[in-house]
């Protein structure tokens, strides 16, 4: 019979992780029960994805808000801290942001305006071209910038993120002296001691305020890089990729995810004779239409996967196929051409005409948008997603 579905997608429950827990077991047994469950089978190149969060739980991967002020004391001492281009997230950042305050003397608090590196606004673009005040060039106080645009609340959170950040850093009988700029080198006027928070351009940032006098220069990635007192850690990303756990501590990003991936993948093939491939992912990457938010809070969208995984995807467009190469043909003869096309073609298809519009993304970015979305943020509780079909095409 011909196949009328292709790529299906399920998000799979499996139980509450604790530390300590073997993730790799608890994965390869849930999606077995889920397919006995659900009545499907398992198959050649099916995909498990697992989001880090649970990786991160059973690893144990925690740190306290007097482990990031140990760590910052110890690489900014008494120095005045410049801490710069923070994302605004209560769940991302502010309790980082308290342990940053709890290791501080004084701190300028230098936000991005008119939003952030991930796009939550302090205030509306358009507002800034009534204002005639130019982002790339304007640097504003906090009494400039409330003169100009008074008190803006988060269109989803409802907070304030400039009086939140302030007060966080107060809490700790810290000085806070916010600014508002997107220029790196605007810090260095103010101290030379910087800690940047931006996550994606991170590498940039550090490159400009080294080349222009910077002193101490760390970002996110630096702290907690090792254990701090028995705690968590992350060696490559350090805070970066954390999440709030309580008021008080973080869930860090999970590390050494290769070993976790490939064991996965070889217990499957041992339980049920066949290769799947298997990845960890965290945040989609994909932009809100209404709110104008990019999700990537974390570093990558995933931090480990197995290697079928790797690389782009290679695809024609249908409809480019249909109006242009077989457009004389219809019904069963046009199916056949195409289908014929596709068994046919390149193994490289970067820069043909026939693929244009087809999404050269990495493959795990666009699987990782897929699994965030499927398992959402809240409490669906399914954080292991089963893909079946993404790698067939109109022929199979």
């Amino acid at each position: 019979m011909e196949r009328v579905v292709g790529t299906v997608v399920r998000g799979l429950r499996c139980p509450i992780i604790n530390q300590g827990d073997s993730i790799e077991e608890i994965v390869v047994d849930s999606v077995l029960k889920a397919s006995e469950v659900e009545g499907f089978p398992i198959q050649d190149r099916d995909i498990i994805t697992v989001t880090e969060s649970i990786v991160a739980r059973a690893q144990g991967n925690y740190a306290t808000i007097d482990h990031i002020a140990k760590d910052v004391s110890s690489k900014f001492g008494d120095e005045t801290i410049g801490v710069i281009f923070p994302i605004l997230s209560r769940n991302r950042f502010a309790i980082c942001l308290r342990g940053i305050a709890k290791g501080a003397k004084k701190i300028v608090l230098m936000l991005s305006y008119p939003s952030d590196e991930v796009g939550n606004h302090l205030v509306d673009l358009d507002i800034l071209d009534e204002k005639g005040v130019n982002p790339w060039t304007d640097v504003l106080t906090e009494q400039q910038f409330r003169e100009l645009f008074g008190y803006q609340k988060h269109t989803f959170t409802g907070i304030d993120y400039i009086d939140y950040y302030k007060s966080l850093i107060e809490e700790y009988g810290v000085e806070c002296e916010v600014i508002f700029s997107n220029h790196p080198k605007t810090i260095l006027t103010y101290t030379k001691h910087v800690l940047t928070c931006d996550i994606h351009s991170r590498f940039r940032t550090k490159k400009i305020l080294k080349e222009n006098g910077g002193d101490n220069i760390y970002s996110l990635d630096d702290i907690l890089t090792a254990p701090i007192e028995g705690s968590g850690c992350n060696e490559a990303y350090g805070l970066l990729g954390s999440n709030k756990s309580t008021e008080n501590s973080v869930k860090l990003f999970p590390r050494n995810c290769q070993p976790i991936v490939d064991n996965i993948q070889r217990m499957m093939k041992e339980k049920t004779g066949k290769h799947v491939e298997v990845m960890i992912y965290g945040d989609g990457a994909f932009k809100d239409p209404v709110g104008k938010i990019w999700e990537l809070a974390d570093p990558v969208v995933s931090p480990a996967y197995t290697a079928g995984l790797d690389g782009t995807p290679n695809e024609v467009k249908l409809k480019y196929l249909a109006d242009n190469n077989f457009a004389d043909l219809k019904g069963e003869e046009l199916k056949q051409a195409i289908s014929q096309y596709i068994s046919n073609k390149d193994s490289n298809l970067v820069g043909a005409m026939e693929a244009q519009g087809t999404t050269p993304r990495k493959l795990t970015d666009l699987i990782g948008s897929l699994s965030d979305l499927t398992s959402g943020s809240g409490d669906k509780g399914t954080p292991i997603v089963y893909i079946q079909g993404y790698f067939d095409n109109y022929t199979h």
